[in-house]
């Protein structure tokens, strides 16, 4: 590509991100419906927002965490194909509260009467964006373990691969290595995955290559 081209490129490029309407970034966190969800500005928001309150060597995403947790649970076996989709989703949405809420994570993140009220918050926040995206608003309790479980698992490889905290691992890892996206490549790989899972089941010509983590030898 010549110079010229090039030029060409980015007025279009330009051009387009005039015509396209701006985000509807999350808002008021008290009157959150699913007719409010704009899962692309939701997707941007993860992607910039730094998990452990910032607290690790490098930046990992809110939006990368929840892709490597929907991964995983989509590996399991024993689960039927529509209930592991079903499940990687509920995964991929359990931290898009986050988008109106903040991350709350950190030591000292919030006083107790904050962490009340984004609690009560956050269950209707959930709830909305589940529905946007076509699942049930409450999973069942034995799915909801087994999301609990591999978050749990999810948190321990990031404690374990970026320096966060001190000492052991308080649940088992994942085995694969967690290398962090660039927020960009993060919200774009979310944002993709959604569609997948949000798809009745065609899983297209090939899986994408999972969300910037590596298999343990």
């Amino acid at each position: 590509m010549n110079e010229h081209d090039s030029q060409v490129r980015q007025r279009r490029r330009r051009g387009q991100e005039k015509l396209a309407p701006p985000p509807r970034w999350p808002g008021d966190r008290e009157h959150v419906e699913s007719a409010d969800v704009d899962f692309e500005a939701v997707a941007h928001v993860l992607a910039n927002t730094c998990r452990w309150g910032g607290r690790t060597r490098r930046f990992l995403s809110l939006a990368q965490h929840a892709l490597v947790a929907s991964e995983e649970i989509e590996a399991l076996d024993g689960i039927a194909d529509d209930d592991r989709r079903s499940l990687a989703l509920y995964a991929l949405l359990a931290s898009a509260r986050a988008a109106w809420l903040g991350d709350g994570e950190g030591e000292n993140a919030a006083p107790a009467k904050a962490v009340a009220r984004d609690r009560t918050h956050g269950t209707m926040i959930d709830r909305a964006v589940r529905e946007a995206a076509g699942l049930d608003s409450e999973p069942p309790e034995e799915w909801a373990e087994t999301l609990r479980f591999v978050d749990r698992m999810t948190d321990a490889a990031e404690r374990r691969d970026l320096g966060v905290g001190a000492g052991g691992f308080p649940f088992p890892p994942l085995r694969r290595t967690i290398r962090p996206l660039a927020p960009e490549a993060a919200a774009e790989r979310w944002l993709a995955r959604l569609g997948k899972l949000k798809s009745d089941g065609d899983e297209g010509s090939g899986a994408a290559a999972p969300a910037g983590a590596e298999a343990s030898p």
